[in-house]
């Protein structure tokens, strides 16, 4: 079979149908130029674009049955996901060695302590990441990146799915996703989503329940103008997943053996994470000419939270911990706005495109708060057995507010020249404010900063597909409080710089990216040999990245992707030597193949994948390397149905996946099939 590249146009994106499923299925083929609008914020295809960057589809969503936000970059360079074990209550990455920021359709996700919200990945119709400092485009943030998931949205035409899981935890779920044109408008089309999730934890006496739904509706209001309005419900009823552990039973031993995996040190019948979030937004676009496109992101999103969370603090005796309390009842308020006047025009040598942009956050997170750090009697770190505690009073906790706005102007232009050259430059200015206030103390944290950000790009594309490219980007974080001498804290900053390759020619279904890259970030709080909190930290990842998503064959698929990181965090104000970054591996690698039978067993596809981190070291630990397997298989049968089954660390390895102070041990394996009725 001939295979060919193909331009992925936005229009597909936000109307794209269901495949049909039919006993003949031709093989679904990559779309080798997918459009990302997170590198740019303008549609550009990602291997013509001198940004750092990757996108999971809906489709591999679905069969590699990714469950929650962390789990989908698993087959990507650069990500690391997965290093606190199984979690309910957060989403951990760490990209290219740092944190990263998490955005929802263009718009931050205010993740602030505790206070976490999680977008349902069946609501999602592709994740979009970043890599690197992407101060530019989005303000503050970690130099990291950004992780944009975009939801589902309305279709043109019609179509469904009724879905129905079980599996290992006690694993059940049943979802509905339903969109089309409504009836008798030619100019009005919804969807709505909805899924209800049950399923207990790794952890002996852990389970979470959710309720999730998310209507939609677009409006095409002329030729010229759209609105598409998004909103979303999602309640969460939990036991916290608490896999802390000491290095003492997991990493080393003792008389007793290890540490069973499945022990909770937390008060099973005391501890509870009730979550409730909801937003409402819109998106509207509204073309002026044919040179200037005005574009609206708007969203309000609110979280209400009642978390108490016991865990295990240090060791008392030979087989015995002191453990602490978390105590969280609040909520989170937020309102992002991001404007965009985007002009693109040519002349018989250029295409150009200028990106002009204000946007503002707000965020109001106010609740009480406890910390208890000796939570009831010494607990057995091998037998635990509960109910030795004394409860948090209302007397014991206090009220908090934390409040934080941002004003964010943008330019960014892009020059493509004789279709050979692109050379890409941006600036943005923000002023950011963060106040945070302790009630109870009167104690009062600021941070009020302006930060000027610069970003830059050059790349050739050649006319065989290979497409090299340097970058230069920066980021930075507000830190609220003061030094030793009043003296606001600067914010912490980051810069990257980067060469890479991107390779798509016309005869790979497919694309190969390598890079080299340096990202340092400075203005870290350390503590200085006299005891004083001092800006003298500093932290720097160099590494190296090759990803790979093609059809090997007409109907074999391989994602693979190899990472090293050297990173190393740096204590300037003593004269200590540099250590290696904590939690961070410097080797990862991931291959997943997938094959579709064809006309030989019509509708069978199964797919399998390794998954290697390598060893780290917490001071003088050290973690050894983990490989875990993972396989899929799935059958389109009658037209309309579909059977899956998915297996995550398929031998059910048990291994530590991280130390950092605590161990925790890695995801056991999960069994979970699927059937879905798709029209």
């Amino acid at each position: 079979m001939t295979r060919t590249v193909h331009t992925l146009l936005a229009a597909g994106l936000a109307a794209g149908s269901w495949p049909t499923l039919a006993q003949d299925e031709a093989p679904t083929h990559l779309e080798t130029l997918e459009i990302s609008a997170t590198a740019l914020k303008v549609e550009a295809p990602l291997v013509e674009t001198p940004r750092p960057a990757s996108v999971v589809t809906e489709d591999e969503l679905r069969e590699r049955n990714v469950q929650a936000l962390d789990e989908t970059f698993r087959y990507r360079a650069g990500v690391l996901s997965g290093h606190y074990g199984s979690d309910n209550d957060t989403d951990w990455f760490k990209v290219r060695g740092f944190d990263q920021a998490t955005y929802q359709d263009g718009l931050r996700i205010y993740r602030e302590g505790f206070y976490q919200w999680l977008p349902e990945t069946y609501g999602l119709e592709r994740v979009e990441l970043l890599k690197g400092p992407a101060s530019i485009l989005y303000g503050e943030a970690p130099p990291g990146g950004i992780i944009n998931a975009i939801s589902k949205r309305p279709t043109d035409t019609a179509q469904g799915e009724i879905q129905v899981q079980l599996g290992t935890n006690d694993h059940r779920q049943v979802a509905l996703d339903t969109s089309g044109p409504v009836t008798g408008s030619d100019s009005l089309s919804y969807r709505l989503v909805g899924l209800y999730r049950f399923a207990e934890g790794d952890i002996d006496f852990t389970e979470n329940e959710r309720y999730y739904v998310a209507p939609s509706l677009t409006w095409d209001l002329s030729e010229d103008t759209s609105l598409t309005l998004l909103t979303s419900f999602q309640k969460d009823d939990a036991v916290p997943y608490n896999g802390f552990k000491l290095p003492y039973g997991t990493v080393q031993d003792t008389p007793y053996g290890k540490v069973d995996p499945s022990t909770n040190y937390s008060e099973p019948s005391y501890d509870t994470n009730e979550r409730t979030q909801s937003s409402i937004g819109y998106s509207l676009s509204h073309r002026l000419d044919d040179t200037w496109k005005f574009q609206q992101d708007v969203r309000y999103s609110t979280l209400d939270l009642l978390l108490r969370s016991s865990y295990i603090l240090y060791q008392t005796g030979p087989r015995e911990g002191a453990r602490g309390l978390t105590y969280r009842d609040g909520t989170l308020d937020s309102w992002t706005v991001d404007n965009r006047m985007v002009g693109t025009w040519f002349t018989d040598r250029t295409e150009n495109t200028l990106l002009i942009g204000v946007d503002y956050q707000d965020l109001e997170n106010k609740g009480l708060e406890g910390n208890d750090y000796a939570f009831g009697d010494p607990i057995d770190l091998f037998d635990p057995v509960y109910g030795n505690f004394t409860p948090l009073s209302r007397d014991d906790l206090f009220r908090r507010t934390i409040t934080k706005e941002q004003t964010g102007l943008y330019l960014q232009n892009q020059l493509r020249l004789d279709d050979h050259w692109v050379f890409l430059a941006g600036v943005r200015y923000d002023q950011a404010k963060t106040d945070n206030r302790d009630h109870g103390t009167g104690e009062r944290q600021r941070a009020d900063d302006d930060h000027v950000s610069f970003s830059g790009g050059v790349m050739y594309l050649a006319d065989n597909g290979l497409s090299p490219y340097v970058s230069w980007s920066d980021s930075f974080q507000p830190i609220a409080g003061t030094d030793s001498n009043g003296n606001l804290y600067e914010p912490r900053v980051g810069q990257q710089l980067e060469f890479g390759v991107k390779y798509a020619p016309n005869d790979l279904d497919g694309y190969v990216t390598a890079s080299v890259y340096n990202i340092k970030e400075e203005n870290s709080l350390v503590t200085s040999p006299g005891g004083y909190q001092v800006q003298e930290g500093l932290r720097e990842t160099q590494g190296f990245e090759l990803e790979t998503v093609a059809y090997l064959t007409d109907r074999l698929q391989l994602n693979a992707a190899y990472t090293y990181n050297d990173a190393i965090s740096d204590n300037r104000s003593d004269d200590e030597p540099e250590t290696p970054a904590a939690l961070i591996p410097r080797h990862m690698a991931s291959a997943w193949l997938d094959y579709a039978f064809g006309e030989r067993v019509p509708g069978l596809k199964v797919g399998g994948g390794v998954r290697y981190v390598g060893g780290t070291r917490d001071g003088t630990i050290e973690i050894p390397s983990y490989t875990v397997m993972d396989l899929m298989a799935q059958y389109d049968f009658m037209r309309h149905w579909q059977a899956r089954i998915n297996v995550t660390n398929l031998a059910d390895r048990e291994y530590v996946a991280s130390c950092d102070y605590w161990c925790y041990y890695g995801e056991a394996r999960s069994v979970v099939g699927t059937l879905s009725y798709r029209w």
